[in-house]
Parts: structure tokens; C-alpha cells; sequence
């Protein structure tokens, strides 16, 4: 059987939780959490393919954890796509440029959700076929 790719989805709002997770499930193995440390914490300890974020959580806010995993050598490469209610351009600019890969805004719609984080899976797998390849021809 093979193994299922990772989300990790980050929500301080629970019943967004439920729904990305219900919506995700079927189809990759999903970790979910309510704040940023416990964020962090999962992605050191799971290395998910994809993580969905959300923006603004208390404590520890979807930028300060974005920052954080782009920071560490271990998390950098993994995609984060915020998903947040906030309508601002401002802050959707900010999240890209500070490495997120894209932007979801709430009420988010669940065939653009699963559109977005099979293309972030399809990426992640391309670079790591590519990966390989390259490890295959420098052992020649």
C-alpha cells in the first residue's frame, strides 16, 4: 500500500479544522493543530508535504510560524499555504513574499482547497523525483 502524502493544518478555529480535515482525509494523511507552537512542533516531528496556515491565530501569529519554518534547515522546503479570512491585499503580499507559496481566503471553497494542495504535492514530488535523479547521476 502506498504511503499517503502529509498536511498539517494549522486553525486556531476549530470548526475550520474539522472541515479542511474532513475535506483532506480521503486523500492524504492529515495532521491538525490549533496554535503556532504546536506547528512547529509537528512539522520538526512529521515533515509534512503541505501546511495549511492560518494567518491570524493568538500567541504565535501564521507569519511568525512561516518565518520560523523558513528559517530552519529542516522545514525551509516545506510549502505553506495560508488560508485566512482577512480580505487585505496588504497582508496576502506580505505572506508571499516572506515564502508562503499561496493564499486561500475564507470561506474557502473545497475544490480550490484540493486543487491547491494537490499542486503543492505535485511540486514537492517533481523536486524530490528531481532530487534523486541528480543523487543517481552524481554517484555514476
Amino acid at each position: 500500500m502506498e504511503e499517503k502524502d502529509i498536511i498539517l493544518i494549522v486553525d486556531d478555529d476549530t470548526s475550520n479544522l474539522m472541515e479542511l480535515t474532513h475535506l483532506l482525509r480521503p486523500y492524504y494523511k492529515v495532521y491538525a493543530v490549533k496554535d503556532g507552537s504546536s506547528a512547529l512542533k509537528n512539522a520538526n516531528e512529521y515533515l509534512p508535504d503541505v501546511i495549511l496556515l492560518d494567518f491570524i491565530m493568538p500567541e504565535k501569529s501564521g507569519l511568525e510560524v512561516l518565518l520560523e519554518l523558513k528559517n530552519s534547515d529542516k522545514t525551509k522546503d516545506i510549502p505553506v499555504i495560508f488560508i485566512t479570512g482577512m480580505k487585505d491585499s496588504v497582508n496576502e503580499i506580505e505572506g508571499l513574499t516572506s515564502g508562503a507559496v499561496d493564499y486561500i481566503r475564507k470561506p474557502f471553497d473545497s475544490e480550490i482547497v484540493k486543487f491547491k494542495v494537490n499542486q503543492q504535492i505535485e511540486i514537492v514530488k517533481l523536486r524530490r523525483d528531481l532530487k534523486n535523479a541528480l543523487a543517481a547521476l552524481e554517484s555514476k
